[in-house]
């Protein structure tokens, strides 16, 4: 049966999905799928992979799809991150027969993409991927999709799209950010950009960016004329998003526990869901939410969520009449809604900094952080502080260590060299010397290793700076000793 392409695969295979859960690192696994599903959502995505770990580790492999495979968790598109068409594909070859398409990741923003050369960062190396795509399309048994951020030009990002249509790529999803659009700078999704791509393209079209309630996917479909909507962080807090419900953070809590005893995963996973649907309940239980982030067990979390759970029940039950949501909330805290990320300006006053006229998230002054104030020292730092009240931050309490002779790193402050270890050990090699602050015994143990070997010959040990024509043969010796 030859496979379906474009529009018949959309309609067909992915049975005309309209409501699509994005593919999330750590946070979109068969438990969270499922959850999801139960609630609106059509189609799902995969955490991202990564293709040259998927195809050399079967543990990997296994953990991530193989042990997954769940009749109710379909249709299912697995995304992959690679920059290598050989690589990409015989990834994609191992895990065809789990799903109903193979996407690749030309979206993610974040510096471990950077790093590792793949997501966003591959946008401006169009020959590589027109050679990944066109390989894919010709080798797999499933379609081949692509999830992708805009160009700042919308007439580059329109040819952008076409290019991938062209090489062989049946579905689109469009996330409309720039790669330099993240956290506290992510700002609002251009879905002028999403609507230029699906008037120029043949092929469905998803949109992503702007999704935190059920109106705004309508609003979105209606504006840009897409295919679907994609959902991550609106998801995330209120995973009966496409239901266009606002449950009790518990329920869906308690039923995702439910889920992940049948079907299992780490505890950083659930942790990190729990954080995310209590988020604003956790602002004001500051106490359990250091609790969920020490507990070490399913059950420990589990005991959390219930004692979540009856904190907010006894607000209920002690609510006044008329009374609001407080913070600005469109709900009380313990009803599912969205986490609206502050932007550049406001993070800034947060921070106890005007920031720029422009809105770019200005530097924490250093003398801010400084006198300790806990208030306007980051959340790490603020944790650090938790863990140990009488650590301070003031740079000019730091100590200050002595310099090495040689190269300027730290010496070792018991070195008899006034070296760091690198440097002393070159030098106590070539000069067959001990340096206990750096456990290097070269002359103890050269001395050591001559005495019994001319203990074996009946020959008595030279001096040590007699070395001559037994150098050679005694180099072997100290290295072992440096090495020690």
């Amino acid at each position: 049966m030859p496979k379906l392409r474009g529009e018949a695969f959309w309609r067909e295979t992915l049975r005309s999905a309209h409501y699509v859960v994005a593919p999330m690192v750590d946070q979109s696994e068969l438990a969270w799928r499922l959850l999801s599903r139960r609630h609106g959502a059509q189609l799902c995505y995969t955490p991202m992979l990564h293709a040259q770990v998927f195809l050399r580790d079967a543990n990997y492999r296994r953990e991530n799809l193989y042990d997954e495979a769940c009749p109710e968790d379909r249709p299912l598109i697995v995304q992959f991150c690679a920059n290598d068409p050989e690589v990409f594909v015989q990834a994609a070859l191992l895990a065809q027969d789990y799903c109903d398409a193979i996407d690749l990741n030309l979206g993610c923003p974040q510096m471990i993409a950077k790093r590792g050369h793949y997501g966003a960062f591959l946008q401006e190396e169009w020959d590589l991927l027109q050679r990944m795509i066109l390989l894919a399309n010709e080798k797999l048994s499933v379609p081949i999709t692509c999830k992708i951020r805009v160009f700042p030009e919308i007439d580059k990002t329109v040819k952008y799209a076409q290019m991938l249509e062209k090489a062989g790529c049946q579905l689109l999803t469009v996330h409309g950010r720039t790669k330099e659009q993240k956290g506290p700078l992510a700002g609002v999704a251009s879905w002028e950009h999403i609507q230029a791509v699906r008037k120029a393209v043949n092929i469905p079209v998803f949109a992503n960016g702007n999704i935190q309630c059920l109106s705004d996917v309508e609003e979105c479909i209606r504006k840009t004329g897409v295919h679907g909507v994609m959902s991550a962080e609106g998801n995330l807090h209120n995973p009966a998003l496409f239901e266009g419900r606002n449950p009790l953070v518990w329920e869906m809590a308690e039923e995702y526990l439910e889920i992940v005893r049948k079907y299992p995963c780490p505890l950083s996973y659930v942790r990190a869901h729990l954080f995310k649907l209590w988020h604003h309940t956790l602002q004001v239980y500051q106490q359990l939410r250091e609790e969920l982030a020490k507990v070490k067990t399913l059950e420990g979390i589990v005991d959390v969520n219930r004692e979540l759970k009856l904190r907010c029940q006894e607000e209920i039950a002690n609510q006044k009449e008329g009374e609001k949501p407080k913070e600005g909330l469109p709900f009380f805290h313990w009803i599912c809604q969205p986490y609206i990320r502050p932007g550049p300006k406001e993070r800034c006053r947060e921070n106890g900094d005007s920031g720029t006229e422009k809105g770019v998230r200005g530097k924490r002054a250093l003398e801010e952080e400084e006198d300790g104030n806990s208030e306007l020292l980051s959340k790490n730092k603020q944790k650090k502080k938790l863990r140990n009240p009488n650590k301070s931050f003031d740079p000019s309490l730091k100590p200050k260590y002595a310099k090495c002779d040689q190269c300027g790193n730290p010496k070792g402050t018991k070195c008899v060299f006034n070296m760091c270890r690198g440097c002393c050990k070159k030098r106590a090699f070539k000069e067959v010397a001990d340096c206990p602050g750096h456990g290097l015994l070269f002359k103890t143990k050269y001395e050591k290793s001559l005495s019994w070997q001319h203990s074996q010959k009946g020959i008595q040990t030279p001096e040590i700076s007699q070395r001559g024509d037994t150098e050679v043969g005694e180099t072997a010796v100290l290295k072992e000793a440096g090495d020690s």
